[in-house]
């Protein structure tokens, strides 16, 4: 990956085609991060032991912009096949993109499968009913 960042449009492209071979594989996993992309140089203040500003960088001068980070999760043994993908989204762009990154992720997820709970619900109510006769043996004793 490197320093290499995609565009916002060629970002998104690839993501839902990532998604796509996700969901033909029938397994697999989307890892997706976000992180506040710092300035190559510090931020310079007045006096380095300043009590006002005890971390300079939480505020900063300028709105700084967002890392966004895509993979498939491959591991060291598949790392021929390991799709990395990243952009950078200033901070004026972030309503849109987000707008447009909540739809790429819901359009993702339709081909998610719904657990199924049934074997926990049926040994819940097993305990919950094991539980209530144990109680009630102990009152009568009494």
């Amino acid at each position: 990956m490197g320093s290499i960042h995609l565009s916002v449009d060629e970002f998104f492209t690839r993501l839902s085609s990532l998604f796509d071979s996700r969901r033909k594989a029938d397994h697999g996993s989307v890892f997706l991060t976000q992180k506040r992309l710092s300035p190559h140089s510090p931020p310079q203040t007045s006096s380095p032991s300043d009590p006002d500003i005890p971390f300079a960088d939480l505020k900063p001068s300028d709105p700084l912009p967002i890392l966004i980070r895509a993979t498939n999760g491959k591991s060291k043994e598949h790392r021929k096949d390991k799709i990395k993908l990243s952009t950078i989204v200033q901070a004026n762009e972030l309503d849109a993109f987000f707008a447009r990154y909540a739809d790429v992720m819901k359009a993702g997820m339709s081909g998610l499968k719904k657990r199924d709970r049934r074997g926990r619900k049926k040994a819940k109510a097993k305990k919950k009913k094991g539980g209530g006769d144990g109680a009630a043996a102990l009152v009568e004793k009494k």
